[in-house]
């Protein structure tokens, strides 16, 4: 019998998510996957497993697990309280989960999207190249109280208890974006403020985008209403009719006829996804010379977190299986013969 994870409590808003579905774009259909993808890489890197296998994303709060097997676990993203059977777990660490053992997830404290990995990945049906819930596409569904999520093949049962330093995406900050296509529909004096203004996330948004709120006057194009409906992309910042920014996330809509004033590089979605109500964020204009040395490919990224793990250090007085670490070998009776 393989490995399952049940579902004995699910947070509102918990998905199955891995890198998404790449060139349907065509199709009507946005790419989609994680809204954070760098937590899918941490994940990879903890439970040294290859880039693409599914975890479960958990929006604002978690769950509460059971395993039917023994399986590896690790915890990435926004920050959540966790404990198993009451014993608390080390975020951004990978874990040994026993059969029968019960892990509890609670709320963000800071950011949006947490992230729970297991070894050899959540094996659900895939459907056109990914196992990822693309709800706005009718993909899929949101995981629900009393689910057997099916566990894949772990082929490095060894690899566990490591812990990586997590990157800060949390806390809002400065974001890169590329000139649009209608960029330059924009006065330069609205371009120069959009650079020097402080935004807010606000808490409308879901996986479909995030809207901005700021002080001053609203940004247009003057040519508002002469723009046609096109194609659009993940990290889109378009201004909707009354001036307001909304940046588009993984399950945006691929056609609209805002304009958009810029493209939030791939590096730095992560920030706005993970930007919680009222967070700061200010964007900056960079060339495309600037965004190709500053990219780093997801196998890069990850190569360089493998670097960086390091064995997850311990309290022994919280470890209620210290014999099986056998911190002590070859000991002696102490009567043998010297």
């Amino acid at each position: 019998m393989s490995a399952a994870l049940i579902v004995r409590r699910a947070g509102p808003a918990m998905t199955v998510q891995d890198l998404g579905r790449p060139g349907q774009l065509v199709y009507g259909l946005a790419e989609g996957g994680a809204a954070d993808r760098v937590a899918l890489v941490e994940g990879a890197a903890l439970l040294g497993q290859p880039l693409g296998l599914a975890a479960i994303e958990m929006a604002g709060m978690g769950g509460e697990f059971e395993a039917t097997h023994d399986i590896r676990i690790a915890l990435t993203g926004a920050p959540m309280k966790a404990d198993l059977d009451g014993a608390a777990l080390v975020w951004n660490a990978s874990h040994l989960m026993g059969a029968g053992q019960r892990l509890t997830i609670g709320a963000a404290s800071s950011g949006n999207y947490g992230y729970l990995h297991v070894g050899g990945g959540i094996d659900t049906k895939p459907f056109i190249g990914s196992r990822a819930a693309h709800l706005t596409g009718g993909i899929g569904e949101r995981i629900q109280s009393g689910d057997h999520l099916p566990v894949g093949e772990d082929r490095h049962t060894e690899n566990t208890g490591n812990v990586l330093p997590p990157q800060d995406r949390f806390s809002g900050g400065t974001v890169t974006v590329l000139p649009s296509v209608h960029t330059a529909h924009f006065p330069d004096d609205v371009r120069v403020r959009f650079e020097e203004t402080e935004f807010q996330r606000t808490p409308r948004g879901n996986r479909q985008g995030a809207e901005l709120a700021f002080d001053g006057a609203p940004f247009s194009t003057g040519e508002q209403l002469t723009i046609l409906s096109e194609c659009m992309t993940v990290g889109d910042i378009q201004m909707t009719g009354d001036g307001q920014p909304f940046v588009l996330l993984p399950e945006c809509q691929t056609v609209g006829g805002y304009p958009r004033i810029g493209t939030v590089t791939p590096g730095d979605l992560p920030k706005v996804a993970q930007a919680t109500p009222g967070t700061p964020l200010r964007f900056t204009f960079v060339t495309h010379e600037q965004a190709v040395a500053a990219y780093r490919p997801l196998e890069t990224l990850r190569a360089e977190m493998a670097r960086l793990v390091q064995p997850l250090i311990r309290d022994p007085h919280r470890m209620h299986d210290l014999l099986s670490y056998q911190l002590i070998s070859g000991a002696i009776t102490g009567w043998e013969d010297i």
